[in-house]
């Protein structure tokens, strides 16, 4: 079963602390992205493997959008 993490708000991705292939955790931080001048890590919802990654560093994002899927 497939598990989205999600923007919860518009930003700009400045780092991508994962890769696909990787195994991650539940609450590990997986992506950096800055708003209104902040820097705000994304953590993982659930334990998983990094299927796939939908955002590269410099991309902007708007809320929901789904920046990796784990497997």
């Amino acid at each position: 079963m497939s598990k989205e993490i999600k923007a919860p708000m518009p930003g700009k991705i400045i780092n991508i602390l994962v890769k696909e292939g990787d195994e991650v955790l539940e609450y590990q931080e997986v992506v950096i992205l800055e708003a209104m001048k902040m820097e705000n890590a994304i953590p993982s919802s659930e334990s998983g493997i990094v299927k796939e990654i939908n955002v590269n560093v410099d991309d902007t994002v708007a809320t929901d959008q789904v920046l990796m899927v784990l497997e």
